[in-house]
């Protein structure tokens, strides 16, 4: 690939075209917007100059509810010689395009799995793609050389290609990134009426929960147009979970004890399978979900204090597997949580409360 075209320079677009700009490729950036193109092209994204000839790879990057229309209309102009998009949704995209009548030879659907709760060009990244899953989504219809294209632009972005069905891409998506959102918006919703009290008592839990309820709405809302039925479905079963759980509330309130057991038995049977299917959840690089121990440490609220104790941690030769930062309320500290090996968590305490850091339990 020498050659692509960027059409929609938003997040995933232009960090497409940022990512295959620093790798040599000549990327062609197009947008309704004309000022998020030329965003995007300020970065070093690539050029807003119409194209010559056709290019090797046109990546068409819109939102779902537009990505068959968008697509079907640079397919018809010919405009490159394969072509894909990054929707979020691929079954009604590819649909779409056969009510159309379009060939769909030159195309393959994909999906990067990554993103941010900030949207637009200006919260794009080089690298967001790195170590990420790719999704590609072929039929028996796409020419090889597209898909090779596919690959290659993978390649390039430094993701994880993984080859799925578009209808089972749909259904993955529902359940590991569509229903998660709508549940994370649903428990910030209840603070948005919450007593001031309650809400300075917030702590990590919560923003766990909570953080990607920050995105933009009308992005999800163009999302889930694209995918109600299979998060409809993946809703409905939550739905059911929940109404179980308030039962076996209910029953903890009572005064009859085999109602409080049978309370006690429903909410140790959900929180159980939380963690069976918390397990399942990839840890560090794709790999099986790993086990750290924490290494809990006070920290003041001051330029490079978190520089100051990963080289301590560095110079202990233990590595920081990850990290999570507990915010004091109204306070200007905080509790570091650096996640290590187990092997490594006495001597990473050890050196550290030598180095003057204060260990907390």
């Amino acid at each position: 690939m020498r050659t692509a075209v960027v059409i929609g320079t938003g997040l995933v677009g232009t960090s497409a075209a940022l990512a295959l700009s620093g790798r040599g490729i000549h990327v062609h950036l197009v947008d309704r917007d004309a000022s998020s193109a030329g965003t995007a092209a300020a970065l070093g994204a690539g050029t807003e100059d119409t194209p010559a000839g056709p290019v090797d790879l046109a990546i068409i990057a819109v939102p779902p509810a537009h990505t068959a229309s968008v697509l079907a209309a640079a397919m018809r102009d010919g405009i490159a010689r394969g072509y894909l998009d990054v929707a979020s949704v691929k079954g009604g995209p590819r649909r779409e395009l056969e009510a159309l009548g379009i060939d769909l030879t030159p195309y393959i659907g994909t999906h990067p799995m990554a993103g941010k709760e900030r949207s637009g060009p200006l919260a794009a990244t080089a690298d967001l793609f790195e170590g990420r899953p790719w999704v590609l989504t072929p039929t028996r219809d796409t020419d090889t050389e597209v898909l090779n294209l596919a690959l290659e632009l993978v390649a390039l972005c430094r993701a994880v290609p993984v080859v799925m069905d578009a209808d089972a891409h749909d259904r993955a998506v529902a359940l590991v990134s569509h229903t998660p959102q709508l549940i994370s918006s649903m428990v910030a919703a209840r603070l948005e009426e919450a007593d001031e009290t309650a809400v300075r008592l917030c702590g990590q839990g919560i923003r766990d929960v909570t953080r990607i309820a920050a995105s933009d709405p009308r992005m999800w809302v163009e999302i889930l147009s694209a995918n109600p039925g299979p998060v409809a479905d993946v809703l409905a079963g939550v739905a059911t979970d929940l109404d179980e759980t308030v039962r076996a509330l209910r029953g903890l309130q009572s005064a009859d004890e085999d109602k409080r057991r049978a309370g006690t038995e429903g909410i140790e049977d959900v929180l159980r399978r939380g963690n069976a299917g918390r397990v399942r959840v990839p840890g560090k690089h794709g790999a099986a979900p790993a086990s750290y121990e924490i290494v809990a440490v006070l920290i003041g609220d001051r330029p490079g204090e978190l520089a100051r104790i990963f080289a301590d941690a560095g110079r202990a030769g233990v590595n920081i597997e990850d990290v999570r930062i507990d915010h004091a309320t109204g306070q200007q500290a905080g509790l570091v949580q650096l996640m290590v090996e187990p092997s490594a968590a006495s001597a990473l305490g050890a050196e550290l409360s030598e180095r003057g850091w204060s260990i907390r339990p």
